[in-house]
């Protein structure tokens, strides 16, 4: 075991005992309020950094799922009968108890995930704007009456499914927990979360923060950790659980929609993309250059909106792809601890191994490396078999190839060019993937035009991945359906009921409706 690896396993040793949860093997699930162990195999985690061993722990399984739901199914009917109001303070309450946690929360999503620990500091903030955010809806979910054409009052009420099961993956574990939680709570549910088996400790700790700080009914939240065969498949099929959703990759998203239909349970599929960020000759060339790389290369590229297919107008494709590519050769990639990394490494081996193969069979197809490819220079040698990976761009891509068809993951951009808006339009729409999209361009008129014809849940105008709670957040096609965040995020937390309620002093026994 290398230094580097024995720093990590001591620092999460200590922070995980002040929550306590011992190490070697914490007791990985929130289920009723109490932490609590599996009852599967046991699951061994590596160290994105060394790619040695970082912790074990025991996958839920069945019988702990069972309980999660049980208590979540209690604590839901205890949920819903305090007034909207008092839910509300309840969730500002529960807001609260990330205040003087901030930087364990964001050290520990730093160690575990592999992400520069500036950035997950950035996403314990985001958070706790979530809960707030939905605090504040609460008590102003409103019904409606219709007016129908007979002698009967009509009125439609929102309520909750109950207990809804959500899946969240490991690119942004603590992220996508918050995103999801605080929409279902504010509604009126309880949750039953399973992150994915690679990142599990921060969502557990995420949970127990907001329940006890927030006076929740325990159970309200649950977090089981374990594989996806097992645990997952436990939660998506239990009879309890009234909705799905899920955060992650489209072949996984259609195995939870058919669990889902197969009980006749709507779900949710927030899944992948291949963004395209179009660039047209009279962009701002410096703002054009920074967001191409931040679109790409923020979180090394495991991002579900990452900007990976640049295309740009023919006239300026030269003098972009030179000094994107300086700019790239400049990204610090280094060790997530360290504050001037802006780059980590991957997450686990089979994505690294995923997209090195990717990078391979590109080039083998004829695409040019006009930078990275391989592993960046200057890491300590005790990282040396870590999942890092350069910042990496590859021209003469041609859309029938693989790299520029399948969601990579990676640090990886492609680019390709165009000639004009109508060639543009196709390229950034010749993908099975419709999650997110930008155009740059002085021209507001033509880049208005070509921003309402890209089949894209999210469109930006000269600017990248700017993302808010109130704004809601999905796609088309194999990126999912339905949608996270805003209104409408909330709106995926309820169904509706119509109540008829008979007015007339001698209603009529005739079907259908009463006298007029």
């Amino acid at each position: 075991m290398n230094a580097l690896n024995q720093q990590a396993r001591k620092r999460l040793a200590q922070l995980l005992d002040a929550y306590g949860m011992d190490m070697p093997q914490p007791s990985a699930n929130w289920v009723n309020g109490r932490l609590t162990a599996g009852t599967g195999d046991t699951i061994s985690l590596q160290d994105p950094v060394t790619a040695l061993s970082l912790f074990d722990y025991r996958d839920a399984g069945e019988d702990v799922v069972a309980v999660a739901v049980e208590a979540a199914r209690r604590a839901q009917q205890e949920w819903m009968s305090l007034s909207a109001s008092e839910r509300g303070r309840r969730m500002q309450r529960a807001a609260t108890g990330l205040d003087g946690h901030e930087e364990c929360l964001a050290e520990l999503e730093s160690l575990i995930a592999g992400k520069p620990r500036r950035d997950c500091r950035g996403e314990v903030d985001k958070v706790r704007e979530m809960f707030e955010y939905y605090a504040g809806w609460c008590d102003k979910q409103h019904g409606e009456v219709i007016d129908v054409p007979s002698t009967h009052l009509n009125y439609v009420q929102r309520v909750p499914y109950g207990v809804v099961g959500q899946i969240t993956p490991w690119n942004a574990p603590l992220f996508t927990c918050g995103w999801q939680l605080a929409p279902a709570l504010a509604a009126g549910n309880a949750a039953v979360l399973k992150p994915s088996e690679l990142t599990p400790i921060t969502s557990v700790l995420l949970a127990m923060l907001l329940e006890r700080a927030g006076g929740l009914p325990a159970g309200l939240i649950g977090i089981v950790n374990g594989f996806g065969h097992t645990t997952g498949s436990a939660l998506t099929t239990h009879p309890n659980v009234a909705k799905l959703v899920f955060v992650g990759s489209p072949e996984t998203g259609r195995l939870i929609a058919e669990a889902g239909a197969h009980r006749l349970v709507p779900s949710v599929l927030e899944l992948g993309g291949k963004s395209a960020n179009l660039v047209f000759e009279d962009a701002v060339l410096d703002d054009a250059v920074a967001g191409a790389q931040a679109a790409i290369f923020a979180a090394a590229g495991q991002s579900c909106v990452a900007g990976s297919r640049l295309l740009l107008q023919e006239s300026l494709a030269p003098d972009f792809t030179e000094r994107l590519a300086r700019a790239a050769d400049a990204i610090a990639v280094g060790l997530p601890n360290d504050e001037t990394t802006r780059m980590g490494p991957l997450q686990n081996a089979a994505q690294y191994r995923q997209v090195r193969r990717l990078i391979d069979e590109a080039l083998a197809e004829g695409a040019q490396l006009l930078t990275g490819g391989d592993r960046p220079e200057g890491l300590p040698t005790e990282a040396a078999d870590g999942y890092f990976l350069a910042p990496t761009i590859l021209s003469g891509v041609t859309p029938e190839m693989a790299i520029a068809r399948e969601e990579v993951f990676g640090p990886v951009l492609v680019v390709m060019t165009f000639r004009d808006e109508q060639e543009a339009i196709e390229l950034a729409n010749g993908t099975r993937f419709g999650l997110a999209g930008a155009v740059w361009s002085r021209d507001t008129g033509k880049a208005l035009r070509v921003a309402h014809q890209l089949r894209a849940g999210t469109v930006w105008v000269n600017g990248y991945k700017s993302i808010n709670v109130m704004s809601p957040f999905g796609g088309f096609g194999d990126s999912g359906y339905g949608r996270s965040s805003g209104a409408d995020g909330l709106r995926e937390y309820t169904t509706t009921r119509s109540v008829w309620v008979e007015t007339a002093p001698n209603a009529s026994a005739a079907m259908g409706y009463g006298s007029g």
